[in-house]
This record gives C-alpha cells, structure tokens and sequence, in this order.
C-alpha cells in the first residue's frame, strides 16, 4: 500500500499546536507517558495471550526498551506488547476519540501555574501526543500480536500525518522521537544523555510490572572489541503493595496514583491493607484530590485493578467495590485467584464478595478517621465526592448507617459550614421530633422557598438539599437515630401544635370560616390539584403547594422518568395562608358574589403563583400569562 497523507482532526490538530508550542514547564514527564503506554500494551497483550492459547505472539520477554542515537539525536520507546493494525493507528492517533479532549484543552489554556499543567495530558488520555513537545518529528512503528503486515505513522505536528504499511515491522510498536536542541532555559534538557534518562524512569516508572531496557551507547571502541554490554534496566519492578510501608515514600505511592489513575496531582489519601489466613490478598488504594469531570457519565471507567500474585488480571474491576465509590483508584492483588478469572466469575466469587465488602468498609473508615482528624482534608473530599457517596445511602443498606454518619449538609444554622446529622440533632429545639429538610436546584432558590417562611420564622434548622440523589436518598432512609427525615414540602407539617400561642379553638374557627373557599376552590382546580386548605408553613406568602405524604415528588417523577420509568403524575395539595391579604379578600369576594367568573381565574393565578414560587411552571404557561396580563392592565 502507498503511503497516504492525512489530515489531523480539528480537535487533535489545536492539541499538537499547544504541545509544540511547550505549554508544560516540566517536559520530562513525555517520557513517564510514553512508557505508560508501552506499559498498557504490554499488559494487554499479556491478558489477550491468556484468553486465546491461538494467538501467535512471543510472550515470552515482554519488556520496554529505550535506545538512544546521540549522533541522530533521537530517542525510541519501544515494546513487544499488543501493537496496532493499520486501522487503529489512523482511529487512535489520527483522531482524538476521548471525549474529555475539549475540556482537557479548555483547562490546558485556563491553567496559570506550572503545577496546574503538569501531567495534564496523561489524565485525559492522549499521552501520545506529549513527544511533540520535545521532538521535531515522531515516527510510530506498530505491528499488532497476531497479524504480519506492520504499519508506519509519521508527523512533524504541522497538521498532516502519514500512513504507510511496512513489511519488516516487529510485534508491539515503537515510538521514534527526533528530538529537538537541548534549551536548558526552557527545561528542554539532553533526552539523549543516558544520566537523564535514568532519572527520570527511577521518578516516574520505578513501580512499573515490566522491565523497563536502555540500551547501551553505541562506540567505536565497542564495536571493534566485539564487546557489546547487554542492556540496563532502570526499573526496580517491586510491587509497591508488597513491600512493607516503611521501606515506600510518600513520593513513590503518589507516582503509582499517577500511573494508574492518569492524574497529574497527589492523591489526598493512601490507604493500605492486607488481608491473611484463608484467603489472602494486598490492596493499594487512593482517595483522588479532586473528583474526574466524567464521575456521572455511563462509561466512567473505574480505576481499581486486579492482579493475581503480582500479575496483571484486568482494569477497571467493577466487582471489588460498589458504585459509589467508583472515584476510588489503586491495586488489588489477591493470592488465591485462578489466573483465568473472568468478570463473570468474579461476580460470582464467593472470596471477591469477602474482599469487596472488607474494601468497602475499609475506605469509609478512612473517611471517617479523616472527618474526626482533618476537617480541611475531609471537606475537600466531601465537596468532591460526597453527592456521588450518597448514592450508597440507596444502594448499600449494610454501610447505610456508616455513611449517615460521614454525610455532611448544608443547612440553615450556618450560611457556609455543612453540618452532620449528629450536630442537627444535638442543636435541635426543644420538643422538635423531626429532622426537617427541602430539595432544590440551588441553596439560594431554598432559602427563598414559602415551604421555608414558618420555618425560618420559629428558628427551626432545615437541610438544604440541593443534589439529584437526595430526592431518593432521604425517601429511602427514612429516620436517623429515631428521628425522622421530614420534607417541609410534604404532608401536613403544624408547628402550630408547638406553638403555645396557638390554641386549638382558634384553629378550628378559621378552618370553619374559610371551608366555603376552600371547597370551592378544589372544584375549580380539580384537575390540578388533590386538597386545598389553610396552611401552618406561610407567614408572609400568599400560598404555596406541597406533595402528599407518600407521593413521589415533582423533581423525583421527573428523575424517574428520565431513567426511562414511566410513572403517574401526582395531583399536589395547594395550601392557603389565611393570614394573607390575598387571601382574606379572596374568601370575602366568593362569599360576596354569585357571579364568580373573574374569581375563578384569580384562583388559576394563585396556584400558579404557588406553582412558580418552588421553580415549576404552570400548566398551561400561555394561559397563565394572558390572565396575568389581563389583570395587570386593569389594575393600571
């Protein structure tokens, strides 16, 4: 085949641009990206061999292998691993598939320091494109197991790459870079002094599975003995997990986290455990400093990977931790596994249950021990990961109360500080019983809810909710420590009981003044509305609606129903203030006139006034507006 010129992607094309033009301040780290993915490919090949005896691959040696021509100035990456087919290399390298690429670029020309950019790259996945910052050009040989045609892809980063199908390629890929003029004032160092090259594999790839190879310098003097040295590896290989802790830095745990989780900032928590006696096995785990923007897509990868006795068995293993604590990245390297597990299996195993409920608890442990020790670590985790945690409080009935107790909420007590559960409780008035709380889009659109008025007027401490999860969350837990988890837009909620100023024959006096309205009232909303009667939550709004006890919510009917399940629209119950002008004159005019036409429409308005106060929408919005309209230019 011919080899043929192709145009990069828009997207891959605006990448090169800003690898070219040096937006890192610490270029080492193309080499650590490079290596990881020699790495990868490595471990794919390893896995592919496992699963298909047929396949015709030697995995016998499987290494990396760095070579340096000082004279040419070029340096290869190099592995035996699974390689690519023509049709790959074009799909992977050409294009940039990931979806997270425009937010990387987006975040690549907002970061201000050197520390912001750092390691940008390998976090979203096109370490690839990394060599552009040192190298003029970069030719890609690539052979993939099994096949006997090799392909050659080759760029200068100028917006066009070439394609060339090769006779004579080895398995696994190659990775050629021409390196550009050493410019120590803009850290672009020697990457053909071999001193550095160690360096920065024993920074970045020390922990790397397979040996990482340098071959020696080519000399005159080598050549004319018959004296070849044989290859360096600059790796040591340990598994960290397996070593014990006090022989394994801080820095050396931080750069697995890199690895394996493709972040280019510290984890804010390392956790170790190891489990002995009839199954055993070492985890390595890290709770990430800030959450991945992808957490809440459908194809969020997990980061947690399996390995028997040190091998490597899969990534992205669902089955050693729940999904709601999918954030967590690290190793799990169990003793007594088949090397033949399959996901299937796994979900199966009765020992990867027992290690998944242990990690479990492990983590939220950690948090815990977190929350008690360091608040400002424990908030920076919470604000990250804390409304995808409180997916467990649904899922996980074992952990439920566990996580309760790690759960953190904004509330009315303080304007920025998050309270516990605990805390609401030991601040609550006297003879309250509930825990009360509202859901909504945004604190500010709560606090400005009619739902809150009474409340805020009795200084009672409300939650204020403002995540998708705790429309489902708070449902399905019900109460904590024998306190129940009380919507203040559901049900009848009257203070008024507590209030000593209030009696009972005062109550029963409006309910009777008002009954005529209030029938009157529900005939003419029937259709929109379940009850209508006086309420005890209003103190300066004229009115507000409210869901029945056990009806879904609006917000949950709507979450439902995005998820594909079609549920019945729950008629609401539309509550009147009695001590709102408003409302007074309305109960005057129904009983004043007989004709009660225009009354009707002031009724229509004032539901959908309620309806617009708790951020929904009328019915029928065009209506709405017209009779609004209508009233308003009368009044003039």
């Amino acid at each position: 085949m011919p080899t043929e010129t192709f145009e990069f992607q828009v997207e891959a094309r605006q990448l090169l641009q800003l690898m070219i033009h040096s937006v890192y301040s610490n270029k080492d780290v193309f080499l650590r990206e490079l290596v990881s993915n020699a790495s990868d490919a490595l471990d794919k090949l390893r896995l592919e061999k496992l699963w298909d005896d047929s396949l015709d691959a030697d995995v016998s040696d499987l290494h990396i292998e760095i070579d340096i021509d000082h004279d040419a100035r070029t340096l290869t990456v190099r592995d035996n691993g699974i390689g690519m087919s023509y049709e790959e290399v074009g799909r992977l390298i050409g294009t940039i598939a990931n979806s997270g690429t425009a937010k990387f670029l987006q975040e690549l020309q907002e970061a201000k320091d050197a520390a912001g950019v750092d390691g940008l790259i390998g976090q979203f996945g096109v370490g690839f494109y990394s060599g552009f910052m040192v190298a003029d050009e970069v030719t890609l040989v690539t052979r993939r197991a099994g096949e006997s045609q090799g392909t050659r892809w080759t760029s200068r980063g100028e917006g066009t790459y070439t394609l060339e199908t090769v006779d004579d390629a080895p398995q696994g890929t190659s990775v050629t870079l021409h390196l550009k003029p050493a410019d120590p004032e803009n850290q672009l160092h020697d990457y053909t002094s071999p001193w550095k090259i160690r360096e920065i594999v024993k920074r970045y790839s020390d922990f790397i599975t397979w040996p990482i190879r340098m071959v020696p310098e080519r000399s005159t003097a080598a050549e004319e003995s018959d004296e070849t040295p044989g290859p360096e590896t600059l790796n040591s290989m340990k598994a960290l997990w397996a070593r014990p802790r006090d022989e394994v830095s801080d820095d050396e745990y931080h750069e697995l986290y890199k690895h394996i989780g493709h972040d280019w900032r510290d984890p804010l928590e390392t956790i170790r455990l190891q489990a002995e006696g009839t199954f055993e096995y070492q985890a390595l785990l890290f709770l990430p400093a800030h959450a991945p923007h992808d957490l809440f897509t459908r194809d969020f990868q997990r980061g947690v990977q399996l390995y028997v006795k040190r091998v490597f068995i899969m990534d992205d293993c669902e089955a050693l931790l729940p999904p709601y604590l999918r954030f967590v990245k690290g190793v799990v390297d169990a003793a007594d596994l088949s090397l033949n597990v399959s996901r299937e299996i796994l979900q199966q195993d009765r020992h990867i249950e027992m290690m998944r409920r242990r990690l479990t608890k492990k983590v939220l442990s950690t948090v815990k021990e977190m929350m008690t020790k360091d608040q400002d670590r424990y908030a920076t985790f919470w604000r990250e990961f804390g409304t995808v945690l409180k997916e467990g409080l649904v899922t996980d009935s074992e952990n439920r109360d566990t996580i309760l107790a790690l759960a953190s909420f904004a509330s009315t007590h303080h304007d920025t500080e998050p309270t516990t559960l605990r805390n609401y409780v030991e601040r609550m008035n006297d003879g309250q019983e509930d825990i009360y709380y509202l859901t909504g889009e945004s604190r500010q659109s709560i606090e400005n809810s009619p739902h809150m008025e009474a409340f805020r007027d009795r200084g009672i401490e409300v939650l204020l909710l403002t995540d998708p999860v705790d429309e489902v969350w708070a449902d399905a837990v019900g109460e904590y420590e024998g306190k129940k988890l009380r919507s203040v837009a559901k049900g009848r909620i009257d203070l008024d009981a507590k209030d000593e100023d209030a009696t009972d024959e005062e109550r029963e006096k409006q309910t009777e003044e008002y009954a005529g309205l209030l029938g009157w009232m529900k005939e003419q909303l029937g259709e929109d509305v379940k009850e209508v009667r006086l309420s005890s939550r209003l103190t300066v709004s004229p009115a507000c609606v409210v869901s029945d006890a056990h009806d879904l919510t609006p917000a949950l009917e709507n979450m439902y129903r995005a998820m594909g399940q079609e549920v019945p629209r729950a008629k609401r119950i539309l509550e009147l203030n009695a001590d709102h002008q408003l409302v007074k004159s309305l109960n005057q005019s129904y009983k004043e006139l007989e004709d009660r036409t225009e009354l009707a429409e002031t009724a229509e308005l004032l539901h959908g006034l309620a309806v617009l106060a708790e951020g929904g929408q009328p019915k029928e919005p065009a209506r709405f507006v017209k009779l609004m309209a209508d009233r308003l230019e009368r009044a003039l």
